[in-house]
């Protein structure tokens, strides 16, 4: 069996961790017991490219028992927990993911989830489908199609299609309700700040905080630092997002006005150089920045490397660079996903139902891919739904259900009926 992890004698906290999170996944268990009976995804070779966590250690085993050949990489170089890929390799998987790898070893892992001819891939960010566009072509004839988990590679792939480039189908996780109203805002959310206190030790109550970009995640972040007592100022490019961020009762501001004020810094926008030159030239000395979009491109880090006279890592995953007129501007986790670099991700509960999305869109695939154009596909409403009642099934909570009259009345269109 071939894997590149950092420590095979990691395997056995990896497996204990592994079991601590799955405790709060019980949609995905009720899925995995549906597989092993059912072995929907039997003789499937899939391709993952997905942060390496205890949560995606849960989803793989879901897709082990449902007959899937696995082999899995990191979709971010600082997002691997070195145990847990230690435990998947020693449960008999294919893994190519070591926390910290560089840009080379990342790539060589991506091609060697691809090198076994998936029919499925399964992306976090769209890097198993753009390389397959850009270098590896040969391998769209084995393909029934993907799925991706974030924001960043749905925008992507919506492009690819857009332009008429995309060459197989791919299911956008991300979009549905089950995933982005849950994992984008609570998980988000909680794993950011968790990430930047870990990192930090800082008081949040009293800081302001600028978050940057206030879709499903900036909306997240904003909440949960305003919990912790930090005055809260939103960034946006969408005036109906900034219209949002000012209803929810946070300061609405161009980034410009909002770098002499912020203590920390958290872009979440999915775009590139949010955070640029002429921020950092006005930012306080001391001030925190950090990011938890999917790629390390929003904070314009070479330009902070060019103006900085001295840099220096003060503590794990946080790296001061000093100004020649002796600010010190503080960057976390290399500016990449910091609820990942320094933290854990999201809670296992949230990633519950990310990740019974991802299971489902895999079966899905293997019975309509063939069928489906090559283009962006949401999950049918009908499984997201299925996910949204079992998830409420497992935590106790009944709901009502329509009457045959309130189903003929909403049907109908004639004035009485």
């Amino acid at each position: 069996m071939e894997y590149d992890v950092k420590d095979l004698s990691l395997a056995g906290s990896g497996k204990l961790r592994i079991e601590w999170a799955e405790r709060s996944m019980p949609v995905l268990r009720m899925i995995r017991e549906r597989f092993e009976r059912e072995k929907p995804l039997a003789g499937i070779k899939l391709a993952a490219c997905l942060h390496v966590t205890t949560e995606t250690a849960a989803l793989v085993h879901t897709l082990a028992a449902g007959g899937a050949d696995l082999y899995v990489c990191a979709s971010n170089p600082l997002s691997t927990q070195d145990d847990v890929a230690a435990a998947l390799v020693s449960d008999g998987f294919h893994v190519y993911a070591i926390k910290g790898e560089d840009t080379e070893t990342y790539y060589k892992h991506i091609n060697a989830c691809l090198d076994p001819k998936p029919a499925i891939t399964m992306d976090d960010g769209a890097d198993l489908v753009s390389t397959i566009h850009s270098a590896r072509k040969d391998l769209v004839q084995h393909l029934l199609g993907g799925t991706e988990e974030t924001t960043t590679g749905v925008i992507r792939l919506r492009s690819m299609a857009d332009t008429g480039v995309l060459m197989f189908p791919v299911i956008a996780v991300n979009d549905s309700n089950t995933k982005h109203f849950f994992d984008n805002r609570y998980g988000t959310g909680q794993s950011t700040i968790d990430g930047i206190l870990r990192a930090t030790n800082r008081l949040m109550a009293g800081s302001w905080f600028v978050v940057s970009g206030y879709g499903w995640c900036g909306r997240g972040v904003a909440s949960r630092a305003a919990g912790m007592g930090a005055r809260v100022i939103v960034t946006e490019v969408n005036p109906l997002r900034a219209l949002e961020a000012a209803m929810d009762g946070y300061t609405v501001m161009p980034m410009e006005q909002a770098a002499p004020l912020g203590d920390f810094f958290c872009t979440v926008t999915g775009d590139t150089s949010v955070i640029r030159k002429e921020h950092f030239d006005l930012m306080k000395d001391g001030a925190i920045v950090c990011n938890s979009g999917h790629f390390n491109v929003e904070i314009d880090i070479p330009s902070l490397e060019s103006m900085a006279v001295q840099r220096r890592i003060i503590r794990d995953f946080v790296e001061e660079f000093t100004i020649a007129d002796g600010r010190r501007i503080v960057i976390l986790g290399e500016g990449r996903l910091i609820n990942l670099a320094s933290a854990e991700g999201h809670p296992s509960s949230v990633m519950d139902m990310s990740f019974a999305n991802q299971a489902l869109a895999s079966e899905f695939l293997v019975q309509q891919g063939k069928s489906l154009s090559k283009k962006v596909h949401r999950l049918p409403t009908a499984l997201d739904d299925e996910i949204a009642r079992l998830k409420l099934e497992s935590m106790g909570i009944k709901i009502d259900t329509l009457t045959d009259q309130q189903k003929h009345y909403l049907a109908s269109w004639e004035m009485g009926t």
